[in-house]
């Protein structure tokens, strides 16, 4: 499959397996997960057709490993904004992770601190290189280091999802490091 069609059903799958599963007429069980079957089949009444062996090539090809297959069934791993909950315990992180962002966001960082927006959780990266990526996405990026040691201590709660990517619900302007 070639990287523009990969790219194509990537971004449905988030579309729909994240924000509007309704739009297709998709029903996410409680954790989020939808029979394969039927997410392919609702694509296909809607104009977008893929295969089962596309489908697996992009989710295990995608460089963030935005998706899940589980037998019969297709999640996305973060990143909903619709609700659903995807068992995630709470966990200790480590003592500092990474959030990228652009310029003009700091100012309301600064006085707001970093909140989940139309997201269920703000999303925090292990390492600077991954949270300098997330940024460029929109520019030129601003990576954050938050004190993640003082937020679990002061009782904040972290989970990690199956792709890596720590998440929490918000964080508070005294626990962020800015650059510069």
């Amino acid at each position: 499959m070639n990287v523009q069609r990969s790219v194509r059903i990537s971004k449905y799958l988030a579309k729909h397996l994240r924000h509007e599963p309704e739009r297709i007429g998709l029903t996410l069980d409680a954790r989020g997960w939808v029979p394969v079957a039927e997410l392919i089949a609702a694509a296909g009444r809607h104009g977008f057709r893929f295969t089962r062996a596309e489908l697996e090539s992009v989710v295990a090809d995608n460089d963030k490993q935005r998706y899940a297959i589980e037998g019969d069934r297709i999640r996305a791993n973060q990143g909903h904004s619709v609700r659903v909950d995807l068992g995630l315990s709470p966990v200790e992180p480590p003592a500092q992770l990474f959030h990228g962002t652009v310029a003009r966001t700091v100012a309301a960082i600064r006085s707001e601190g970093l909140r989940p927006m139309a997201r269920h959780a703000v999303h925090l990266s292990a390492d600077r290189e991954t949270a300098t990526r997330v940024g460029a996405r929109r520019g030129r990026a601003v990576v954050l280091t938050v004190d993640t040691g003082a937020m679990y201590r002061a009782g904040h709660e972290f989970r990690v999802s199956a792709n890596g990517v720590w998440l929490t619900g918000r964080v508070p302007p005294e626990f962020l490091r800015f650059p510069g």
